[in-house]
């Protein structure tokens, strides 16, 4: 049997340094948002600029970011390109943010990754003028230093958050952008307006690269047309009815178009790309589903998505984090339910939403008689809903990425994620 000790504490390690000082929360000192860009590049400097040569496609966006990003780097992937993908978060393990080809890294090359670090963390810790990397900024340099010692030709990049300062924005010269749609999220780091968060994700828009969007309202488009034009980037605006998948296929499809992908190769990868805890059947009889929604876009999609399956009844498992829009998801996916389990997550490093506000909220859109409980365990949470389920039912357990990963588990333990280094 493997042993992963060295792989979990070097996960330790980068976690445990959240309880550090560091200068400011992430993103909320709105006046010197640059500091966030120059620290990861000093960070990146230190390491020899392991992002340098490297083709890179940049992917932003309220929703769909994480399934464009895998449907990119199949289609690579099965072109034969040595491509390597960064995504977040991870479902399961922390080594799934990390991908080149057909497999994530390894638990031992992450963990000779972060040893290779340690002598430079400290450096910045002591020394820098911006502070030192935070837990998202020392998981990109894992990857961007492995993307590098496997010669990754292409790498696909999911923007964390945002876009204009987010991390992932110390790229200079990427081939390809693309914000699949606006809408609101992260409202206590990106605005709480949709135009200051489309202008916020903008910020991934450069000179030399080719810009996609599936976004349609014409007061965000223009913020778009506006930076492309000041960078005099090309705009495509891909547009077509459907719910966000099928605009997802469509931005990717027209993406990899622009790349003279074959047609075939195009519909072979977006067949064969698939995402862990996106609207993912685990099992049957019951039905359960696990769909990590987290915002009232990916609610929305949820709802339609319920809408291609056949049950009796649906039995949700929500839980939330402290900083989302609550309300804004329930009113939409509690009236449709016929009961209701109130959880929460357990990662140590996120604030959940507190379950008995949770639960309150809850009973403000529950129809009439609809039975709804509260425990802090979700596993239990999950056992009672599946007991109250008959066999032609559906579990639904949504309203944050975490929770679902959390009960994945079950299915898939960790263990089996790191023996294989690729998801089931």
């Amino acid at each position: 049997m493997q042993n992963f000790e060295r792989y979990h504490e070097a996960v330790s390690f980068l976690e445990g340094l959240s309880n550090l000082p560091i200068e400011g929360d992430y993103m909320v000192k709105r006046d010197r948002l640059d500091v966030y860009l120059k620290k990861m590049r000093r960070f990146l400097a230190r390491l020899g600029n392991p992002d340098k040569d490297i083709k890179f496609i940049h992917i932003t966006g309220t929703a769909g970011k994480g399934s464009v990003t895998n449907m990119i780097h199949e289609i690579l992937n099965i072109l034969g390109k040595n491509v390597g993908s960064f995504t977040s978060p991870f479902v399961t393990t922390s080594l799934e943010k990390i991908k080149v080809k057909d497999l994530y890294i390894s638990p031992d090359e992450f963990a000779d990754i972060v040893e290779y670090l340690k002598p430079h963390i400290d450096e910045e810790y002591q020394h820098s003028p911006y502070g030192r990397p935070s837990y998202f900024e020392l998981f990109l340099a894992i990857a961007l230093v492995y993307f590098k010692r496997k010669k990754c030709e292409w790498v696909v990049l999911e923007v964390g958050c945002g876009g204009r300062y987010d991390a992932t924005n110390v790229i200079e010269n990427p081939i390809i952008t693309a914000i699949t749609n606006i809408d609101y999220d992260h409202m206590h780091i990106l605005g709480n307006t949709l135009r200051e968060i489309a202008y916020d994700k903008a910020g991934i828009i450069k000179k030399g690269s080719l810009f996609f969007t599936t976004e349609k309202r014409k007061p965000l488009l223009k913020i778009f047309t506006d930076v492309c034009n000041e960078s005099k980037v090309p705009l495509s605006a891909v547009s077509i009815p459907g719910d966000y998948q099928m605009q997802n296929i469509a931005l990717v499809r027209a993406i990899t178009e622009k790349l003279d992908i074959n047609h075939k190769y195009i519909e072979y990868g977006i067949n064969k790309a698939r995402l862990q805890c996106r609207f993912e059947v685990m099992q049957q009889e019951p039905l359960v589903v696990l769909d990590g929604a987290h915002n009232r876009a990916k609610i929305r999609s949820t709802i339609e998505n319920l809408k291609n399956l056949k049950f009796r009844k649906l039995h949700l498992v929500i839980g939330m984090a402290d900083n989302k829009d609550g309300n804004s998801m329930l009113e939409q996916i509690i009236p449709i339910a016929d009961s209701v389990a109130v959880t929460r997550f357990q990662i140590k490093d996120r604030k959940c939403a507190h379950p008995k506000r949770l639960f309150v909220e809850v009973r403000r859109y529950l129809r009439k008689d609809v039975p709804v409980s509260l425990t802090l365990d979700p596993e239990i949470a999950l056992k009672r809903a599946m007991a109250r389920a008959r066999k032609n039912d559906l579990v639904l357990v949504t309203g944050s990425f975490f929770l679902v990963g959390e009960l994945r588990k079950i299915w898939f333990s960790e263990d089996v994620i790191l023996r294989a280094r690729k998801s089931f």
